[in-house]
């Protein structure tokens, strides 16, 4: 229980949001997730050649957002013309129809090698999963409550 100043424990799911949301922005949430989960999205061939740069979403709405996309020049194309499919990837991942369209950045001839380390998350039991789903049942929010599901599978794995 809070102390009465407001200080001692609090739960997670009504901090991060505010924390996150300074670190990353007015769409934080979304934006962290693209960023921490880039290569699982989009494969560990176009993420050695793209980065998501920034989400913008229309105003007042939380769907049908641009995502801004670095590209290497030999990728552009590749990417442009797997639009269609890359969208589908993303949102599959978000949950919801985040992306309606890229933009995509040049980063010219080369983008920077990142060490992306592809790890296979590894199967919960059922019983951990029963608990992981019962742990994050009270966050309203579905966006946070899929992100510290992924958390804890990550953690636990």
């Amino acid at each position: 229980m809070n102390e009465p100043g407001g200080f001692g424990p609090q739960r997670l799911g009504r901090t991060l949001k505010t924390i996150a949301g300074k670190a990353l922005g007015k769409d934080g949430l979304a934006f962290g997730a693209l960023l921490t989960d880039w290569p699982t999205i989009m494969g560990s061939r176009l993420a050695e050649q793209t980065g998501p740069l920034k989400l913008v979403f229309p105003a007042g709405r939380r769907e049908n957002a641009v995502l801004h996309i670095r590209v290497s020049s030999a990728a552009a194309l590749l990417v442009q013309h797997e639009e269609p499919q890359i969208l589908e990837r993303i949102n599959a991942f978000m949950g919801w129809r985040a992306v309606a369209r890229l933009k995509l950045v040049h980063a010219g001839p080369a983008l920077p090698q990142k060490n992306y380390a592809l790890r296979p998350l590894k199967r919960l039991d059922p019983v951990k999963e029963a608990e992981l789903t019962a742990a994050t049942a009270p966050v309203d929010d579905p966006e946070l409550r899929a992100a510290l599901e992924r958390l804890g599978r990550a953690l636990s794995g």
